[in-house]
């Protein structure tokens, strides 16, 4: 990207922990465990070391209310300098593309010089919380000063409120998941099976041929023995395109 004004912008790199299936390998770390080792790996291969890096920009498609900050908190446990800002955000599986997109676009007005932009997803530690009845009861409880105002709280409690509510990604309008708005999409655009086939083959041939010329092997980074599983934990450094 280049316009008057505007400095050129690169990406230099990058470092991801493997894919795995849910509940296996990775089944005992959380999104913050991934995106740490994936960082830790970054600094390693780029000899980032106590390095200050301008912005770091990540997160996760489902967190826990305690992953707040949770690119701040991958940053300090990495070699980064910690004096390495970290920002949270989150949009759904474009996380990461849409960190990079922020840092490339302050790299190119001249408002930071470096930045890495991560993302890391998992079912393995999915948030699963209690109905908001409950939840409510609880906080009641929680202010209460005496022991009967304490058991006040739970008055008429039903059962079926403590029932836990897993995280649902489903579009809360149409109650349609990611998979059933793309069928709409495809029917709507008259966008064929075949198609979509075609596409998903070259796609594949071009991964099998990327592994093949061992282009991947420098994505690579080792993950502690027991894990949570993580469909990828990208990290891109942006850097300013030398003139």
């Amino acid at each position: 990207m280049k316009e008057a004004g505007m400095r050129r912008v690169a990406v230099l790199g990058g470092m991801r922990i493997p894919f795995c299936r849910s509940h296996t390998a990775y089944a005992e770390l959380s999104n913050l465990d991934m995106l740490t080792v994936a960082l830790g790996g970054l600094a390693e291969k780029f000899a980032l070391q106590d390095a200050h890096i301008d912005e770091v920009v990540g997160g996760a498609v489902v967190t826990h209310a305690k992953d707040w900050n949770l690119a701040r908190e991958a940053v300090i446990g990495s070699p980064l300098a910690p004096t390495t800002p970290g920002i949270t955000m989150m949009q759904a599986c474009g996380t990461s593309l849409q960190g990079a997109l922020s840092l490339a676009a302050k790299i190119a007005t001249g408002q930071i010089d470096s930045g890495i932009a991560m993302g890391s997803d998992t079912t393995s530690d999915a948030p699963i919380v209690f109905q908001r009845k409950f939840a409510q009861r609880l906080v009641k409880m929680s202010r209460a000063r005496s022991l009967g105002q304490k058991f006040s709280a739970f008055k008429g409690l039903a059962p079926g409120e403590m029932a836990p509510v897993p995280p649902d990604t489903r579009e809360p309008r149409t109650g349609l998941g990611m998979g059933e708005h793309c069928e709409l999409m495809a029917k709507e655009w008259g966008i064929t099976r075949e198609a979509q086939d075609l596409l998903a083959y070259e796609s594949h041939k071009k991964a099998a041929a990327a592994y093949d010329e061992a282009s991947w092997t420098i994505w690579s980074s080792r993950a502690p023995a027991c894990s949570a599983t993580t469909m990828s934990a990208r990290i891109f450094p942006w850097r300013r395109w030398p003139s």
